[in-house]
């Protein structure tokens, strides 16, 4: 498949913004002490990204004045049911940081602040992610989507890079409770979207294709050499369905997704916690904080590419292939 920059956009910034909520909500359900000004920003923060990746998704759409029908078919469309989820779950996190910045004293104690609002919290983020990762992992004609660590994965790295961003805001804001939770949490969430994410690599590059060139033109020689493309000029289906991008540059897209989006920030993430242990400064603390985000992001950017390129649709066997 073609990757779109808008969908890369969407699916990386929503993910991380979920993964931030998330490790807010658990830690007001556990009782990490949580201040105001943290918690309003860090939820005014997963807001603003919010709205970036949903501006991002117009950018996918031929006709944007025309998006609100995209809710129209949320009987049978996971795309319907997660343009009505990501607005409601926006909606969510904006009354949970308008309450917390600027609610009454006595609601902050209150049952609603501590347990009502983090649990939808939590319940909003994880149904906007199943929506999401439903989209792709319902294609079933498209094997390297269509298995339950598609979604998974968007979980789990949506959560590893919210919490890379979190620990770096709470180390910048000067939240050492909040950062000596989240530090290891995010170190494992890192890990663990690796390893879920390396073996949907290997099996998809095990796949075999279901279709073959007979199946996709319907002409059932046993021997069939295709000679052409299909098509005399380029149309939709020979731009949209394919990346054009060859086996060398797929093969750096995933070596930096890796390095860039699991080894370098598992690295420095370990070299915070050790900094911490050892009673360095802040100042250091918090550039490793913000290295392991800056290093992240390429990296997430290159897995969501590589998740997008690497997908093969059965068409391509009579748009794409020439002998």
């Amino acid at each position: 498949m073609k990757p779109a920059f808008s969908v890369i956009s969407f699916t990386a910034v929503a993910g991380a913004a979920q993964g931030l909520v998330v490790a807010l909500a658990v830690s007001a359900l556990t009782g990490v002490p949580l201040s105001t000004g943290f918690t309003s920003t860090a939820l005014l923060l997963a807001l603003v990204m919010l709205a970036v990746g949903l501006a991002a998704s117009f950018l996918h759409l031929g006709r944007p004045e025309r998006a609100w029908r995209a809710m129209a078919m949320w009987r049978t469309s996971w795309l319907s049911r997660e343009v009505i989820v990501l607005p409601a779950f926006m909606a969510m996190v904006a009354l949970w940081g308008a309450l917390v910045r600027w609610g009454p004293a006595e609601w902050t104690a209150s049952r609603a602040a501590t347990q009502g609002l983090p649990v939808l919290a939590l319940l909003g983020a994880a149904l906007l992610w199943w929506c999401t990762g439903q989209i792709y992992a319902c294609l079933r004609f498209i094997q390297e989507w269509a298995h339950p660590l598609t979604l998974l994965n968007f979980a789990l790295i949506g959560l590893a890079t919210g919490l890379v961003l979190g620990c770096a805001l709470a180390a910048t804001l000067g939240e050492r409770e909040v950062l000596a939770e989240w530090a290891p949490r995010a170190l494992a969430a890192t890990l663990a979207a690796w390893g879920t994410r390396t073996l949907a690599l290997r099996r998809n590059a095990r796949l075999k294709p279901k279709s073959t060139a007979q199946s996709a033109t319907g002409i059932p020689a046993a021997r069939l050499v295709q000679k052409s493309m299909g098509m005399s000029a380029g149309a939709f289906n020979t731009r949209e369905f394919f990346h054009g991008a060859t086996q060398a540059a797929i093969g750096h897209v995933r070596r930096a997704l890796h390095l860039l989006g699991f080894a370098l920030p598992a690295v420095l993430m370990a070299a915070a916690l050790w900094a911490a242990s050892a009673g360095y400064g802040p100042t250091l603390i918090t550039a490793l904080w913000w290295a392991a985000v800056a290093t992240q992001v390429p990296g997430v950017g290159a897995e969501r590419w590589l998740f997008f390129a690497q997908a093969r649709h059965p068409q391509n066997l009579y748009y794409q292939a020439v002998s």
